[in-house]
């Protein structure tokens, strides 16, 4: 080979190189863009995980105040028909008490009336 050859191979060679070095360039551009969009994503996705989050906490937390709300609108139930029961009793006794009363009145009557 002569000197010409050897240069024309060499710069051939430098060539094929410099295209290598170029695809590589790209490569690592296009990765660091792949990894800032992923990094962005990973980003949004990580705050809509700390919102689903709070409403978690918010839910759970409504949920136990309704709990608690349910269970004392329940003893409230059970105590109000405590009282209509009491209420009741208190009307039955009094519609006997009536009654005795009138069942001696009309005794008395119908003694008076026989003797």
């Amino acid at each position: 080979m002569s000197n010409q050859e050897l240069i024309n191979a060499g710069m051939k060679q430098m060539d094929k190189t410099d295209q290598a070095i170029e695809r590589s360039k790209q490569v690592v551009h296009q990765t660091i863009e792949v990894g800032t969009q992923t990094a962005t994503t990973l980003k949004g996705q990580t705050e809509q995980m700390g919102r689903i989050v709070n409403e978690l906490d918010s839910i759970q937390f409504s949920i136990k105040k309704a709990l608690q709300l349910v269970k004392e609108i329940g003893r409230q139930v059970a105590t109000d028909k405590c009282i209509m029961l009491l209420l009741v009793l208190i009307v039955y006794g009094v519609i006997a008490i009536i009654v005795v009363k009138v069942l001696s009145s009309f005794d008395l009557l119908i003694s008076s009336i026989c003797h």
